[in-house]
């Protein structure tokens, strides 16, 4: 480990490593989360989180959905924590996802949450944490201290968990092959050159991320990341809704990033940049397939709804060293705490 490097680049490149931990050691919660589902067969599965972790739960969302067949909702903290509203969830199953399990307002959702009668599963990286304490079943991250402000290898764990989840639930082979994969696609995107995705952040003053299903999920964090590190004005959007209002302000020249993976929205999303590069766009495209545009192939897990999480470690890299090329440390953020605790 080099010491020049930050701790956001160091603890990013810690993901293959945590990733392979997690799903090892957590397999009984797995196992005990599936049997959980096969006997409550809730007709529907809600998620409290905040920032990266909601993107997580975002992630979740769709590959719960597109997997399992089981709508997914987020239930914003505020209800409880602000409005005080009862929940009504019997017999429904309550994810909450959470770095540090410390925020007041997550740990309120989630008390209100079992006293509508859900059962509770918290996803936190600190597993003595009053998030972790009061729920029915901990799912711990595994990934060790963060210091960075700037979350990636919690991140990527978080989805890591949440998909394992996944897998375990809806007996999906192919899903928890690309997940025995995954610390070996992520170890693989080390070296992997963003000189000229660098080149595009670096001269933006603001910019589109993109991608549908899950890879809209990490649209949403790159998005937060290249606000939270490097100050860059990001918005993310379904490549779908990209289509329609949103276009409106792509110019000649305007930034696009993109996750594209191979899965089956990879033809409606070639077509969409086509259009948008017709337009002036300029695209960065992170994919295992080839892409018009600014191209960063990307290592595969051999599953498209799992790759976009693949793509993400090669963007945290990439935004880490335009966020230093702007003269900004991306361990510390102005304005920002590492852990905030909201009511």
């Amino acid at each position: 480990m080099n010491d020049n490097q930050s701790l956001m680049l160091q603890e990013a490149g810690q993901s293959p490593e945590v990733v392979a931990t997690l799903l090892e050691k957590e397999k009984p919660v797995f196992a005990e989360i599936a049997r959980l589902f096969s006997s409550a067969r809730p007709s529907v599965v809600t998620t409290a989180a905040r920032g990266s972790s909601d993107h997580a739960a975002t992630f979740f969302k769709y590959l719960f959905e597109i997997t399992c067949g089981v709508p997914v909702a987020s239930v914003g903290p505020s209800i409880a924590s602000v409005y005080g509203a009862a929940l009504h969830l019997k017999g429904g199953v309550h994810f909450t996802v959470s770095q540090s399990g410390a925020s007041p307002d997550i740990v309120a959702l989630q008390d209100a949450a079992k006293k509508g009668g859900a059962t509770t599963i918290a996803v936190v990286n600190v597993t003595d944490s009053p998030l972790a304490k009061q729920a029915d079943i901990v799912l711990g991250l595994n990934a060790g201290a963060e210091k960075s402000v700037a979350a990636t290898k919690s991140f990527i764990a978080s989805v890591a968990a949440l998909a394992g989840v996944t897998a375990a639930i809806g007996g999906a082979s192919d899903l928890q092959a690309a997940l025995g994969k995954l610390p070996e696609a992520l170890s693989a995107t080390a070296g992997i050159d963003t000189a000229a995705a660098e080149e595009v952040l670096f001269n933006a003053t603001s910019l589109y991320t993109a991608g549908r299903g899950p890879a809209f999920a990490i649209a949403l964090e790159a998005a937060l990341k290249a606000k939270e590190t490097s100050g860059l004005h990001a918005e993310a959007f379904s490549l779908a809704e990209l289509m329609h209002g949103p276009m409106r302000l792509v110019q000649p020249g305007f930034p696009i990033v993109a996750f594209a993976p191979d899965d089956a929205a990879f033809a409606n999303n070639v077509q969409a940049l086509e259009r948008l590069q017709k337009l002036g766009a300029t695209t960065v495209g992170f994919s295992t397939q080839p892409l018009s545009g600014v191209h960063l192939r990307v290592p595969t897990t051999g599953n498209g709804l799992v790759d976009p999480l693949v793509s993400l470690l090669v963007y945290y890299r990439l935004i880490e060293s335009v966020t230093r090329r702007k003269g900004f440390d991306p361990d510390k953020p102005a304005n920002l705490l590492k852990v905030t605790e909201t009511v």
